[in-house]
């Protein structure tokens, strides 16, 4: 099987290419930023501004977004010795046993909450985390080194709770908290993600109608992200997801119409990769998906992606190249540095076409 160091991304991406704040507090707005596109065929890159995707894409083309919202899903915690930790919660729905996914973090005056090294990791079974107004969260079991399962305790239901007291999961190259509504896209209005399915932060109600006017068609799905891992590099695990049965009607169209297919984030894949067939076609699917997507798997329901940037080393990078291509992958992201595109979900985005 292909793994990351398979892929050829010698690329180091300089912390100053790091997008520190939504691109509106950089002076821009949100459909301004960059957009690098890689056409699969050709083996070629062209850079754009997101504005440009109406004339990048064709009539009877289909975007799928993830119509999933951003949750405040960082809440203040302390040990049982006093200590402030930060716990962010990783799904919106417990599992069949009641338990939640937790991630446990060190709290930094002033900064982001920090990674815990599993030897540092104060987290075992049993644990008691104080959380605000009388809520608490009991670990139970260790799912990886870094997440837990845990028994929540809230006064109120889970979402008036988290908008009391949660704040958006950041991380350290993010310059400071930034409110909820900036890691919302135009598309959310299902809440339950624990962090920004970032890469239809660019679309505006401007930038749809532009689509529109062009003929390109949108249609939605639901993935619920979990938290990312960008110190551990994890594999993803499980999400929840639901694919309508219009939108699965609307992809079997849009290709047997000779239209391309292309997700916006690699959640939209996930998704739709889960509720395909074999042969490509897709219907309506809602459930959990531990779907892992590499280029010895390929894909069969997208023919192409637009995704933010991502770290050479996660593991996002193996559903990319199973969308683009060993080489074309590789030049992209090559292209991206020379070119000082920005990172992260505040950042630039990456379009990859198959032609």
């Amino acid at each position: 099987m292909t793994g990351l160091a398979d892929l050829g991304l010698d690329v180091a991406v300089p912390p100053e290419l790091s997008a520190r704040a939504p691109a509106e507090a950089r002076g821009g707005a949100r459909d301004g930023v960059r957009m690098l596109v890689g056409r699969r065929d050709r083996g070629s890159v062209e850079h754009h501004r997101f504005t440009g995707l109406p004339g990048v894409l064709r009539a009877g083309d289909l975007l799928v977004v993830n119509n999933s919202a951003t949750l405040p899903a960082a809440l203040p915690g302390r040990l049982p010795d006093g200590t402030a930790v930060a716990l962010h919660l990783s799904s919106a729905q417990p599992d069949q046993r009641g338990s939640y996914l937790v991630e446990l973090r060190r709290v930094v005056p002033g900064a982001a909450a920090a990674y815990y090294p599993p030897a540092d990791s104060p987290a075992r079974p049993g644990l008691r985390v104080a959380l605000p107004a009388g809520g608490a969260a009991e670990l139970v079991a260790p799912f990886t080194a870094r997440l837990w399962y845990a028994r929540l305790t809230f006064p109120a239901g889970l979402l008036p709770y988290l908008e009391a007291y949660g704040k958006a999961i950041r991380y350290g190259y993010v310059d400071r908290d930034w409110p909820i509504e900036a890691y919302q896209t135009v598309f959310a209005t299902v809440p339950g993600s624990s962090e920004m399915p970032s890469a239809a932060r660019p679309f505006s109600a401007e930038a749809v109608a532009r689509l529109a006017g062009r003929g390109v068609l949108v249609a939605p799905v639901t993935l619920h992200t979990g938290v990312a891992s960008p110190e551990a590099h994890e594999a993803p695990y499980a999400e929840r997801f639901h694919v309508p049965a219009a939108t699965a009607r609307l992809v079997g169209h849009v290709r047997a119409g000779g239209g391309r297919v292309v997700a916006v984030g690699t959640t939209v894949v996930r998704a739709l990769e889960s509720a395909a067939a074999p042969d490509g076609t897709v219907q309506e699917a809602d459930g959990w998906t531990e779907l892992v997507i590499t280029p010895e798997r390929g894909v069969c329901a997208v023919d192409g992606l637009l995704t933010g940037w991502h770290e050479p080393r996660a593991s996002h990078l193996l559903m990319l190249a199973a969308v683009a291509g060993r080489p074309l992958l590789a030049e992209c992201y090559r292209a991206a540095v020379q070119h000082r595109y920005l990172w992260h979900e505040f950042g630039d985005v990456n379009l990859l076409l198959p032609d």
